[in-house]
């Protein structure tokens, strides 16, 4: 449940158009919390364009495109000319990801680029305990699952993405590719499974 501006408590699902924020008591904003995980992911590191390509899901052509638009830009480093490179923050790979899914379901780019809006004046908070769910029109956003279940009965959500498995999923596919610190330029190697396996072997011998 979430109060609405008399203090009455009021619920359900809060709907991201227009680029504009609806205040009315029948669409109230979402709680702001004090905070999101940091799913062990340092504020110190950053991901090269095709890194952030890879954990996404993601063409470097769309990365290209979205970055110059807009719609994603990389919040650690921009492309600065000729031998820079874009570092994107683990946030950052996670919208892309949550961009990709959107656009697989056929939720209009302007609709993508409200909700990318909203996500970042609202600094990405609670990010991972989001639902986004769209009908094609217009994207919700659910903090609850009651709000979901209310949105379904409606009958107007057809689509939803739990940002919470995206998160996890960003979270598994970083681990596993290379990273930057952002401090000082050093190359962090990600984990490979395989070579894990292959220590373990080993040691058995």
């Amino acid at each position: 449940m979430r109060s609405s501006g008399d203090g009455t408590a009021t619920g359900g699902p809060y709907p991201i158009h227009g680029g504009a924020v609806d205040h009315s008591p029948n669409r109230p904003m979402a709680v702001q919390g004090s905070g999101d995980a940091t799913s062990g992911q340092s504020e110190q590191v950053g991901y090269r364009g095709p890194t952030a390509c890879a954990a996404a899901g993601i063409t470097y052509r769309q990365l290209d495109y979205w970055a110059r638009t807009g719609l994603v830009e990389p919040s650690v480093r921009a492309a600065g000319g000729s031998g820079t490179q874009r570092l994107y923050s683990f946030r950052d790979v996670v919208v892309l990801k949550i961009v990709k899914r959107f656009l697989d379901t056929g939720v209009s780019l302007q609709n993508i680029r409200t909700t990318v809006q909203h996500l970042r004046e609202r600094g990405f908070r609670d990010l991972e305990r989001m639902t986004l769910m769209s009908d094609g029109a217009t994207v919700y956003e659910c903090t609850t699952s009651s709000e979901v279940h209310d949105l379904l009965q409606g009958g107007q959500g057809v689509f939803g993405i739990a940002v919470g498995v995206v998160w996890r999923d960003v979270e598994a596919a970083l681990s596993q590719l290379h990273g930057e610190r952002i401090d000082t330029g050093e190359t962090l190697v990600g984990h490979n499974p395989a070579d894990e396996l292959a220590r373990r072997r080993n040691r058995a011998v």
